[in-house]
């Protein structure tokens, strides 16, 4: 059996992060390509966690040294990432 799936190419959007800037505490104000923005706190995800190596970012400093590579939220060469998706969508 073939299956043929079609999709319309214009509901296939690329969002990118265009910019990413600390917003107090674990907050990061978020800039996408189609001008939607979102404030994410990644506070309650930190704290959460207990593996060491997300842990670490609870030290304030470490946490504010992200970039945006690619259009992704990066951290030290992609030691912590998001989907974009949960991000554009203010969650995590």
């Amino acid at each position: 059996m073939k299956m043929v799936v079609e999709y319309d190419k214009n509901i296939e959007k690329k969002i990118k992060l265009k910019e990413a800037e600390f917003n107090g505490y674990y907050k990061i104000k978020l800039i996408f390509s189609d001008g939607t923005e979102q404030i994410v706190d990644f506070g309650p995800f930190l704290e959460k966690s207990q593996h060491p190596s997300i842990r670490k970012y609870l030290e304030l400093n470490r946490f504010k040294s992200f970039k945006v590579v690619d259009g992704n939220l990066n951290w030290n060469d992609y030691d912590l990432i998001f989907p974009i998706a949960d991000l554009y969508e203010g969650r995590i």
